[in-house]
């Protein structure tokens, strides 16, 4: 090996000696720094306060043992040589890391000699770190380079920086960042993975689905399986989060039991998984599939010492048929998803071109229906409730009536749960408000009217208290004749938060009813929760079924249950003399439906009192 590179120089200022030295070409200013640097390293040794020039025996001491020990001492290997790659110092560390025995390391002179003694790199390793070492002594500027070197059964992956000294030399230095490096692939992987279930995450599952498909072609068979839990959100709501996740972790180990070994499941997020299905077995096969996820997923789960049911809705989108690239695919899977759900939830449902139309269709539906509130399109109608004691009108339910300019009248029934979705149904349920309380003011002081108050409204009681606060105002309509109508699903959200705005609404003289009584979930919990002022029998148990006896038992109990409870009763949907004659034996109180009025415009609700002062009032009343 040639001599060693390794000096002293000496640097004098007012406070200390910087020295270091050159034992083959003397001393030279460093042109970054101001100091002066040999060819193999700049080492610094600092004497405090010497204003002298050091002594020979300070020289000796911090010539080349002391600089070799310092650069063998640090964490990095380092490799100096010249343009003709012959090595000029290599510290231990280069040695360990490389695996070279010192005898054949202090032989070596040149690089091609020095990595063929290493039992460490393979052939391709020792070849990349020659050519690196080569690319720097024919080109300017610094270069970077990496290897995986192999040591017996454990990979180790080292980093490779060579960079240019003067006069010729250049220094190599190789770090190892095996634990680096392995720390980012599992910090990726964890970014990458859905931490509840370890299921991959989205983005995951979109790369995924991303490379099958690429893979497979524009003749590949693939399918795509979104899954929505049913009834999930109320189990998280009313029985906590912990629940929630325990249920989560449950259904997807459920899951996992059902897939091929090719297959990826994925927690999109929320309640929401998707299922890579690739190749694809075809449509029945899919079909089967689907059928096993519903029946497996819909089973009974004892989580935290709660016994509780789900279900599941599936959307099913195939490529290349129903798409080949993955945000496609991923639409038409969603758009297949909302229709099971639509379908009565816990099924599945194919994609079909239709779904896109219908989907068209909705979108165009929404933007209609963000600009109708500010255009004036929407009316309220009343219908009519009745005291069958003493044959009155006692108040009107206020029912929203959409005229679309193109389409006329628009049903409830579709555009609703869409204001409910895209969140409008809360400026909608204001106007309601106002325009109920401003109506009723013309009224009789002894007609009440019932406005229909939606559960995203009482997502922000605050809001709701002051949106009826203000509506009683400008109106001048009293408290105690307006009628607040929720259903059970208002009170599975916030329970706290809902009890204390329906109390402060009391407070307010409003009146609060129960509608819908008997199709939710836990209605004399609810009952028992809130001294509600009514209870609406929901129209089910008063349109004739054929089982006219238990739904005649049905409402004996909820009008006995009403009585225990301090609570009046009104039947809705009734549109028969029979019916009406059903309900009142039972001992129902009050009754609305088409057999006494169908919903009116507010202009005619004068005509309607008036017709039943006139001891009009049991006829359909047909009013121009």
């Amino acid at each position: 090996m040639p001599p060693s590179t390794l000096g002293v120089l000496t640097e004098a200022k007012p406070s200390r000696v910087m020295i270091i030295e050159d034992a083959c070409r003397g001393t030279r200013p460093c042109a970054a720094s101001g100091m002066f640097i040999c060819a193999g390293a700049a080492v610094l040794s600092s004497h405090p306060d010497m204003t002298r020039q050091p002594t020979d025996r300070e020289r000796r001491r911090c010539t080349t043992p002391h600089l070799r020990a310092v650069l063998n001492g640090i964490g990095v290997g380092i490799l100096t040589f010249n343009k003709a790659l012959a090595v000029l110092f290599v510290n231990e560390r280069l040695t360990s890391v490389l695996d070279i025995q010192p005898a054949m390391s202090a032989r070596a002179s040149s690089v091609a000699d020095l990595l063929d003694g290493s039992a460490a790199l393979d052939d391709t390793s020792v070849q990349a770190v020659h050519e690196a070492c080569l690319a720097a002594t024919e080109h300017a500027g610094e270069h970077w380079s990496s290897a995986s070197l192999v040591s017996g059964s454990n990979a180790r992956l080292f980093t490779m920086h060579v960079s240019a000294l003067d006069d010729g030399y250049w220094v190599a230095a190789f770090e190892e960042v095996t634990a680096k490096r392995a720390a980012e692939t599992s910090a990726i992987e964890q970014a990458m993975c859905d931490p509840l279930t370890g299921l991959p995450n989205r983005q995951l599952f979109e790369n995924r689905l991303v490379h099958d498909l690429t893979a497979a072609g524009p003749d590949g068979h693939a399918a795509l399986l979104l899954l929505d839990l049913d009834r999930f959100k109320i189990i998280n709501d009313t029985l906590g989060h912990a629940v929630g996740d325990g249920l989560l972790r449950l259904v997807a180990k459920r899951l996992r039991s059902l897939l091929r070994s090719s297959d990826v499941l994925s927690r999109l997020g929320g309640d929401e998984f998707g299922l890579l299905v690739s190749p694809s077995p075809g449509d029945d096969h899919l079909a089967v599939l689907a059928t096993r996820i519903v029946e497996l997923v819909g089973r009974p789960y004892l989580v935290e010492g709660h016994l509780v049911n789900i279900g599941v809705s599936i959307g099913i989108a195939r490529a290349p048929n129903d798409g080949r690239e993955h945000r496609q695919l991923m639409r038409n899977a969603d758009l297949a998803l909302y229709h099971a759900k639509n379908s009565g939830r816990s099924t599945y449902s194919f994609f079909k071109a239709e779904m896109d139309e219908r989907a068209s269709a909705r979108r165009a539906l929404e933007i209609d229906l963000r600009k109708a509130l500010a255009l004036g399109e929407f009316e309220l109608h009343y219908q009519p409730q009745i005291d069958l004691e003493r044959h009155v009108v006692v108040g009107f339910e206020a029912l929203l009536r959409w005229h679309h300019p193109a389409r006329g009248m628009i049903s409830p029934a579709d555009f609703i749960p869409l204001a409910e979705e895209i969140g409008l149904i809360v400026p909608l349920g204001e106007w309601v408000l106002r325009q109920a309380c401003s109506q009723a003011k013309r009224w009789p002081h002894h007609v009440s009217v019932a406005v229909n108050v939606s559960p995203r409204q009482f997502e922000d009681p605050a809001r709701l208290l002051n949106s009826v606060s203000k509506a009683l105002a400008n109106s001048g309509l009293p408290g105690n004749r307006l009628e607040i109508e929720i259903t059970e699903s208002v009170l599975l959200g916030n329970q706290s938060a809902v009890l204390q705005a329906l109390h402060q609404l009391r407070a307010m003289q409003v009146s609060v009813a129960m509608d819908d009584f008997g199709t939710g979930y836990s209605s004399l919990s609810q009952l028992h929760s809130f001294p509600f002022d009514k209870i609406k029998i929901d129209r089910s148990f008063v349109k004739d079924r054929g089982d006219t006896a238990s739904q005649n038992a049905i409402i004996r109990a909820i009008t006995a249950l009403g009585v225990s409870l301090g609570m009046s009763t009104i039947a809705e949907g009734v549109e028969t003399t029979e019916q009406l004659n059903r309900i009142r034996t039972e001992g129902c109180t009050s009754v609305q439906g088409y057999l006494f009025s169908r919903p009116l415009p507010a202009q005619q609700i004068d005509r309607l009192l008036a017709d039943f002062a006139n001891h009009r009032p049991y006829h359909v009343m047909s009013i121009p």
